[in-house]
């Protein structure tokens, strides 16, 4: 029992895994209360997108010597907005603005990235997240940024649902259906580049949605969808980060592969009961 509470305590000894674990937690609330409604709109896309085009704001960001987060949070800002607005003044659809937005900006973080001589950062930093040597500064940012998005959130639930699941009848409701569709975007900005530095570009998505996509094979009503993704991105983040601890493996893939193990099992159970 003894060795059992030490090997629970014994990683939170160092600072550094103080401030993991509390960016982790963050983002394991964060992720599936945007995700829940990212899947009933079907923008898992959308997502996946937006972590790949802010990788240029992140290269300026680095070779300044500022945080990721005031290169990439307002590229992933007007990335959002640039293909909400194409999408809905052109023909273009949604996923081929993503697309070619995502592919374009993409390439060219990575070329940035080339040309940057002694940047004291790689590209598998970038792809793969790197919550270990987060700073004190960027737990403050995230914790800002986190009390914000959780707070609008809440604020515009009705809106956001409402919206999300019948567009046309929120028009005729009165509310402003273009501009939540926006707010949402703007917060999705948000929430994928704090999302960015525990687990890198690549694994975003499943952070962002497989909690959520959990919650949804385990619960039916939309409300309790939310509450029961939180729970699992933050079981997730704490697992991940013990795993990554005592098996020296990367935190990011680490966290991303509990939540697929929780995904995994929610859809065996669901199958199991349905026989």
């Amino acid at each position: 029992m003894i060795m059992t509470v030490e090997y629970l305590y014994e990683p939170f000894q160092y600072t550094f895994m103080v401030r993991a674990l509390i960016v982790c937690l963050l983002v394991g609330l964060m992720c599936p209360l945007l995700g829940s409604h990212v899947i009933s709109r079907e923008m898992g896309f959308m997502g996946d997108a937006l972590a790949h085009a802010v990788m240029p704001g992140m290269v300026v960001a680095y070779s300044i010597g500022i945080s990721t987060f005031f290169g990439s949070i307002p590229m992933a800002i007007a990335v959002a907005l640039s293909i909400g607005y194409v999408t809905k003044k052109s023909k273009i659809s949604n996923d081929t603005s993503i697309g070619i937005l995502f592919a374009g900006l993409f390439a060219l973080g990575l070329i940035l990235l080339s040309l940057q001589n002694g940047l004291n950062v790689s590209v598998e930093d970038i792809l793969l997240g790197q919550v270990i040597s987060t700073s004190w500064v960027d737990v403050y940012v995230t914790s800002i940024l986190a009390v914000l998005v959780i707070v609008i959130m809440i604020a515009m639930y009705k809106p956001m649902v409402f919206v999300g699941f019948d567009y046309q009848g929120a028009i005729v409701a009165g509310i402003k259906a273009d501009k939540v569709d926006y707010l949402l975007l703007i917060l999705l900005s948000i929430v994928v580049v704090v999302t960015l530095n525990v687990v890198g570009i690549v694994l975003v998505i499943g952070m962002l949605i497989t909690p959520a996509a959990a919650a949804s094979l385990v619960v039916k009503r939309f409300s309790s969808t939310i509450p029961m993704g939180m729970l699992f991105g933050i079981m997730s983040s704490i697992i991940g980060l013990y795993i990554a601890y005592y098996l020296d493996t990367p935190p990011g893939p680490s966290i991303c592969l509990v939540s697929t193990a929780i995904f995994t099992l929610a859809f065996a159970k669901t199958k199991i009961l349905t026989r």
